[in-house]
């Protein structure tokens, strides 16, 4: 998975590091082998340094002003062709996991969602492809930078081996 580091102030004001490691709200999907997600951080608005508050997020969609950093790492496309790969459990397992998000897949067009969100999105590993709504497409590698505008959309990972994205999704007032 990943590791972060996380800093803070102690009590004689000196700064100091106050985690290092995997970060806790880290899941290695079992029902979708090779997905995996962590939540690196998340902020309210307005934005204040606090004690990790990653345990209690309520919702992995911020609201307006709010932040949440998360890394996601999307397996091969062909783990969902493989037979014994469940849907229903998948889906099901995400929804348990990724509360508020989970509910905007669209469960007739596998991966396509919207959310009421601008993303920056760096590519750490692999390669994805950005499957736009409108047909367009863009394959992004490794240090490619991704600024996705609230619109409709899917990741998807045309390779044989895990793809990994860091995202901060930026609470918005709805669709750009």
């Amino acid at each position: 998975m990943v590791r972060r580091v996380v800093t803070g102030v102690s009590p004689s004001g000196k700064p100091v590091i106050v985690s290092d490691g995997e970060p806790p709200r880290t899941r290695q999907y079992t029902h979708t082998p090779g997905f995996a997600r962590s939540v690196v951080w998340n902020t309210a608005a307005p934005a204040v340094p606090s004690a990790d508050p990653t345990e209690s997020l309520k919702t992995f969609v911020p609201a307006p002003g709010e932040t949440i950093a998360l890394t996601v790492t999307f397996p091969p496309t062909s783990v969902y062709a493989d037979p014994a790969w469940d849907p229903a459990a998948a889906a099901g397992e995400q929804l348990a996991a990724t509360p508020g998000l989970a509910e905007l897949f669209e469960p007739d067009n596998p991966g396509m969602h919207t959310t009421p969100t601008v993303d920056y999105g760096v590519v750490l590993t692999g390669e994805i492809v950005l499957d736009l709504d409108g047909g367009e497409v863009a394959t992004l590698g490794p240090g490619d930078l991704i600024v996705q505008n609230g619109t409709r959309h899917a990741w998807r990972n045309p390779g044989t081996e895990p793809a990994t994205v860091f995202f901060v999704l930026i609470g918005a007032g709805g669709t750009t």
